[in-house]
């Protein structure tokens, strides 16, 4: 029986949140944090399959380093509330086999975010239930930093959201930006 759940979240100081930390975990790795001088130590969590970081071409090859990237992510966020990335856990199918599953989950993030200049963490995990009547929840995270990082080799500039404004300065609702 499938389980099905898409989520997406930011990763904000403002929240407490730190994204070495969080890489840390949807990886199962040992991270030093020199943002926070700390070690975020997830080693010892299980059901980690897979993990990869994915680039476009023009991204050094630094970038590929999990401690790397994410600590020049902090470096470059200076406000103390700063949102750091753009964090998704998405669902696999039980229906498919482990390595079906990695190839749909590089294949979307490829699609969805490489194509488009993203960075991306991704790590799937085996979600093995242990009570035998519930199924099993295979799933994936992917961290994507909010900052592209630019075909000049630097971070670039967020996003902003651009409004319609009616004469009186109120958005105006359902509009698009064009």
């Amino acid at each position: 029986m499938a389980l099905y759940h898409f989520s997406v979240r930011h990763v904000s100081r403002g929240k407490g949140q730190m994204v070495v930390a969080s890489a840390a975990y949807i990886s199962g790795q040992r991270i030093y944090d020199g943002y926070y001088n700390k070690i975020h130590d997830y080693t010892s969590k299980s059901g980690v399959v897979f993990t990869e970081i994915l680039t476009p071409e023009y991204v050094p090859e630094r970038m590929t380093d999990r401690e790397t990237l994410w600590n020049e992510v902090e470096h470059v966020e200076r406000n103390n509330k700063a949102q750091l990335a753009y964090s998704f856990d998405i669902a696999l199918q039980n229906e498919l086999t482990l390595e079906e599953n990695i190839r749909l989950a590089k294949e979307f993030c490829q699609e969805q975010f490489v194509v488009r200049g993203m960075i991306v963490d991704l790590a799937v995990h085996e979600g093995k239930s242990d009570n035998e009547e519930e199924p099993d929840n295979p799933h994936f995270h992917v961290l994507a930093p909010i900052r592209p990082f630019t075909e000049e080799g630097i971070w670039g500039n967020k996003q902003r959201r651009e409004y319609i404004l009616d004469e009186d300065g109120n958005r105006v609702k359902d509009a698009k930006v064009l």
